[in-house]
């Protein structure tokens, strides 16, 4: 059986549990705050998650793990089958990653935790985030997908990072990302609505608590 290595309060982690829930595929969680040991870089090489157990060994990095379930389990498909439209929702992925959840992240520490960032790095986050929500109203087609019609790992991608980066930009710039983005707001209420997207954000509730002590005490022995 499939063993997903993480946590669910990590936005990556949750990308890969829906698609593996999306496909009904049989998986087994195991909890996984990873750090710089031997025993950790075993199974995720640069410490990060969400890692994935296979029978041959272990599979790092979001991306790879959502395709490698996509070739390995043909069920809802999350990837079409045409090569150029197969292309799109990979830009697309890519896109929303590098230009909305990256600069998005770098709000993170002042955003969620309480802890200022410096004023650059803070005006960085702002223009990269901008930028990257013009791309996405450029080349998403919110048809009524991201992608179009059918439901792709695009989504999966813009249901994991765009609401992360609508509450950053409302708690460090007063933003609203979706005033002038109808179709955005529209697309993750209907996301929001998925059983399995309930499940995920329930679970991310419950483990919340032990997050949030888990990075006190990180920041307190750093602080030592």
């Amino acid at each position: 059986m499939l063993k997903l290595y993480g946590f669910a309060v990590s936005n990556y982690y949750n990308m890969v549990k829906f698609a593996l829930l999306e496909k009904g595929m049989a998986f087994e969680e195991v909890m996984f705050h990873p750090d710089q040991s031997e025993q950790s870089l075993t199974i995720s090489p640069r410490g990060k998650v969400p890692a994935l157990g296979t029978e041959q060994g272990y599979m790092s990095e979001t991306s790879a793990i959502l395709e490698y379930i996509e070739e390995i389990e043909s069920a809802k498909p999350l990837l079409p089958s045409e090569p150029f439209a197969r292309a799109q929702v990979r830009a697309l992925m890519r896109e929303i990653e590098l230009y909305i959840e990256l600069p998005a992240r770098l709000g993170y520490p002042q955003a969620f935790f309480g802890m200022q960032i410096a004023p650059q790095l803070k005006e960085k986050c702002k223009v990269e985030l901008l930028a990257g929500v013009a791309t996405l109203k450029r080349h998403g087609k919110f048809a009524p997908f991201v992608a179009g019609d059918s439901l792709t790992l695009a989504d999966v991608y813009f249901l994991y990072s765009f609401d992360l980066a609508c509450a950053v930009a409302a708690k460090l710039f007063d933003l609203d990302l979706l005033a002038d983005f109808p179709q955005a707001g529209k697309l993750l209420a209907q996301l929001n609505e998925l059983e399995h997207v309930q499940k995920i954000a329930a679970d991310k509730d419950a483990n919340m608590p032990v997050f949030m002590e888990m990075i006190k005490a990180r920041a307190l022995a750093a602080a030592n």
